[in-house]
Order: structure tokens, then C-alpha cells, then sequence
């Protein structure tokens, strides 16, 4: 178990995470997670980073940029119904994040060709085609 953090501070923490999975596309912010938690928000943020890794805020536009991928392999939507589709309220901001996830802007996504993907199950691609920051993928790639 993580230092100074119940096995309560982690169910209330996977609780939020999970408000976070399900409800990425509604406005979330640090306070209201922090309440899901029964958490003061500094606090809420600080046990989210020491137990999953990453804070409140990049877990959340992880799950979002999952999600706009896979509304992009679609094609049935073009990038600024994405963007809001998925949560977010600012295209540049949106897309920057995008493009620092997966290392090619939105537009560029939806335009290549995804059927390699299209016969790999979906818990399988879920794993595979999770953003990963680049630094993160290249540093991964090292060891």
C-alpha cells in the first residue's frame, strides 16, 4: 500500500477515476473530483498522482484523446466535432494535447488509414492504441 494512504483513500481515489472514465465528455474539474473523493482538492490531487502516477487533469484528457481517436477512425466526424464531442472546450488547446499524445495532430489521424486496427479486438486495441506522451514513449523505448 502507498505510504501514509488507507485502503479507503484508494477506493474513494478509484472512485473518481472512475467518474473520470465514464463521464470524460461532461465539465470535471479538480473541486469536483475532489468531492467525489470526499477530499479537499489539493489533497485529491496529490493522493491521485502518488497512486496512479499522473495527475487528475492528464489522466482526464488521456481518457478524452482515447476517445477522440477513436471517433476520428470513424471519419464520420471532423476534428472540431471531435473536440467537443469528447469534452473539451478549446480546439487549439485540444489539439495541442493531441498531437503531444500521439505525436501527429488530429487532422493528420483522421486522415490515415486505419483498417490494420479494424480485425484487433477492442480490449486489445484499447491498450495498444492508448496515448502515450512522447517523451514517455521514447524514454519506454530506451530501457
Amino acid at each position: 500500500m502507498l505510504v501514509g494512504m488507507t485502503l479507503e483513500d484508494l477506493v474513494r481515489l478509484r472512485r473518481a477515476r472512475d467518474v473520470m472514465d465514464r463521464d470524460y465528455a461532461r465539465p470535471l474539474d479538480v473541486p469536483a473530483l475532489a468531492r467525489v473523493a470526499l477530499m479537499s482538492p489539493g489533497h485529491f490531487s496529490r493522493s491521485f498522482r502518488a497512486a496512479f502516477g499522473e495527475t487528475p487533469y492528464n489522466y482526464l484528457m488521456t481518457r478524452r484523446v482515447e476517445r477522440a481517436k477513436a471517433l476520428l477512425r470513424r471519419g464520420d466526424m471532423n476534428v472540431t466535432e471531435v473536440c467537443l464531442a469528447v469534452g473539451s472546450t478549446s480546439l487549439g488547446s485540444f489539439s495541442s494535447r493531441f498531437t503531444e499524445l500521439v505525436g501527429e495532430t488530429p487532422s493528420a489521424y483522421r486522415a490515415r488509414r486505419h483498417e490494420a486496427g479494424a480485425a484487433i479486438p477492442a480490449c486489445v486495441a484499447k491498450i495498444r492504441t492508448r496515448p502515450v506522451r512522447i517523451g514517455e514513449a521514447k524514454s519506454a523505448a530506451a530501457s
